[in-house]
């Protein structure tokens, strides 16, 4: 029996053998490469043809914008005269003539505030529903484009689709008083810029009718709050003028029980019935003040009610009076380049995405005719 010889130890004058099955000889490889290019080229071909295909086939879409910030004075100076009319009406005065000035009427003329009204009409899904509505060309685009058994869900669904495609985003999110940048994507340069225009003075109009709305919503609340001090104040003068009326007669019975006829000094101004004038003098104030229609007379503080609501009356909210809720850093203009397709990008993609197919495929053909 033939003793086992022990295996050498690996040194460098005797390195590991490796099976030849295990080899990969990079001669090979390129060999399988070059071999195998015309299946490289024809599927890198048929990629980048399709990829062109694709490109000149796709949808285009086109972004118009424009950049917009808060306004300036000049921007609604005339509306700011509309409102400031109103001033005396809000404003109360004292009776020793100092005036406290009311300060409701500054939030309709603060420009941040105009400014942020239109900004949120632009992103109001109502607001965009709205216009598109109305917009005849996309009303054929929806009649063209929602076919089927569910149509109200086809309908949702492009709405929700063209809702994204106009936006109003911030040029800096950390900065609260940053300018917008306004934009409006669509199929055509054309379109983008004019549904952008459109949709601008869409939105616009909107909030000058709503701010104009709230000027006339503010001047009648203060006109029926007037109205209501007003009634107050004459149901307290009447009663006033009753209950010093039957004092005055009680005063008068009193005087001429007791014979005083003329007026008289008693010095006690505290007594409940004064008797001071006579019983000739109360019976011409009993006289007086039941002759008495101007209320005015008993409360003076319906002189300024009065006078406001007069000014109420004689002023006019005039809504063709122009102003501008924002204003232009930069005008809407038509795009120079096409948001989507990136054409040149998907042929490129497209042609190296064969172009590693193809060298895939060649590759797992090498491999199993190697294991074969």
């Amino acid at each position: 029996m033939k003793p086992q010889s022990q295996p050498q130890p690996y040194t460098p004058e005797n390195p590991p053998m490796y099976s030849s099955n295990d080899e990969i000889d990079l001669r090979e490889l390129f060999k399988a490469l070059w071999d195998g290019k015309l299946i490289i080229i024809l599927v890198t071909a048929l990629f980048a043809a399709s990829s062109v295909g694709y490109a000149l086939s796709a949808q285009e879409w086109w972004s118009s914008s424009a950049k917009i910030t808060a306004p300036q004075p000049q921007n609604f100076a005339v509306f700011q005269q509309q409102v400031k009319q109103f001033q005396p009406v809000f404003n109360t005065y004292q009776e020793d003539g100092t005036v406290l000035v009311n300060q409701e009427l500054d939030h309709l003329i603060a420009p941040e505030v105009m400014f942020q009204d239109f900004v949120s009409a632009f992103d109001s899904t109502n607001s965009k529903r709205d216009f598109f509505d109305s917009n005849s060309e996309f009303q054929k685009l929806k009649n063209s484009s929602v076919v089927g058994s569910d149509m109200t869900a086809d309908v949702r669904a492009l709405y929700a689709q063209w809702f994204s495609r106009i936006s109003a985003s911030k040029v800096d999110k950390k900065d609260s008083n940053t300018p917008y940048t306004l934009n409006f994507q669509t199929m055509t340069k054309e379109s983008s810029f004019n549904w952008l225009t459109a949709y601008i003075s869409a939105i616009e109009a909107k909030v000058h009718q709503d701010t104009f709305n709230n000027l006339r919503v503010m001047v009648d609340s203060k006109r029926n709050e007037l109205m209501q001090q007003k009634k107050i104040l004459e149901i307290q003068a009447r009663h006033q003028l009753l209950n010093e009326t039957e004092r005055s007669q009680y005063a008068m019975r009193i005087a001429q029980a007791a014979g005083i006829d003329k007026p008289i000094y008693t010095g006690n101004h505290k007594e409940l019935f004064g008797i001071d004038l006579g019983s000739r003098g109360l019976q011409e104030k009993v006289k007086t003040l039941k002759s008495i229609e101007n209320l005015t007379v008993i409360e003076p503080r319906l002189q300024q009610i009065n006078a406001k609501l007069e000014m109420l009356n004689s002023l006019k909210i005039d809504r063709t009076v122009e102003f501008q809720p924002f204003r232009y850093l930069s005008d809407v203009e038509q795009p120079i380049n096409r948001d989507k397709p990136k054409r040149a990008l998907i042929v490129v993609l497209g042609t190296l995405l064969g172009g590693m197919l193809g060298v895939a495929i060649v590759l797992i053909r090498f491999a199993f005719r190697k294991e074969d």
